[in-house]
């Protein structure tokens, strides 16, 4: 009947975003199952981006200093000592940098998956779909990122993270251990959510066959990165 408004489908509605940055972390799946169909990413980019900001500017910049200082010093370079006014400089700018290259990546990274399962794998999908489904799930590694942040200010390293190399004990210092330290365990999940959200974008592509594919582009990155820890 004309006037008559047809009841909201409260299963299929999208929920507002406190509760998605929630669910992303509780019930990842029936999340993307609903944000693939309403791609909302503003807010969650947003989230994201200043929450890494602030776990930057956290953490004091006497420690990035000194972490560039001793990489110099291998290097056989000596870095000067930096004026009050360059730290309180580098202050902002690291936080800042730290923003901004959270939203640049969000929008290769969602670019470089359209590219490989859209273009290349011939899932059906768009870009917004698979932005949405970074920005919520790389959620989860920022978040983890700002509760580690007190243990980086303890050991005096900024880039501290949770990753495989704690459990390869057995494994000598090298290169094939720094592979295991570029794989932060927070990353590791937020690709397998990442994976749902592509299974959930198109049906076909299963969740294992998704979770194979990203993971191995998790590791390549971290064979590249493993080469400059």
């Amino acid at each position: 009947m004309h006037g008559v408004e047809e009841p909201i489908d409260t299963e299929k509605a999208l929920p507002v975003l406190p509760a998605r940055l929630v669910a992303v972390i509780v019930s990842p799946g029936a999340l993307m199952a609903k944000l693939v169909e309403q791609p909302k990413w503003v807010g969650a980019l947003i989230v994201v981006a200043l929450v890494v900001g602030v776990s930057m500017l956290l953490i004091p910049v006497d420690l990035f200093m000194e972490m560039n200082r001793q990489q110099a010093l291998e290097r056989g370079v000596e870095i000067p000592e930096m004026s009050q006014t360059a730290i309180r400089v580098m202050r902002i700018v690291i936080p800042s940098m730290a923003t901004v290259s959270t939203v640049v990546f969000s929008f290769v990274f969602a670019g470089f998956y359209t590219l490989i399962f859209t273009f290349i794998l011939g899932d059906e999908g768009r870009y917004a779909q698979y932005l949405a489904v970074v920005v919520h799930a790389w959620f989860i590694a920022v978040l983890l990122g700002l509760l580690v942040t007190p243990l980086r200010i303890m050991t005096g390293d900024p880039q501290f993270t949770l990753n495989l190399a704690s459990f390869m004990f057995f494994i000598p210092d090298g290169y094939f251990l720094n592979v295991f330290k570029a794989l932060d365990l927070s990353q590791i999940w937020s690709t397998l959510v990442i994976a749902q959200g592509v299974h959930a974008i198109d049906r076909r592509r299963s969740f294992a066959s998704a979770a194979t594919i990203l993971l191995a582009i998790l590791g390549c990155i971290a064979l590249a990165v493993a080469r400059f820890i």
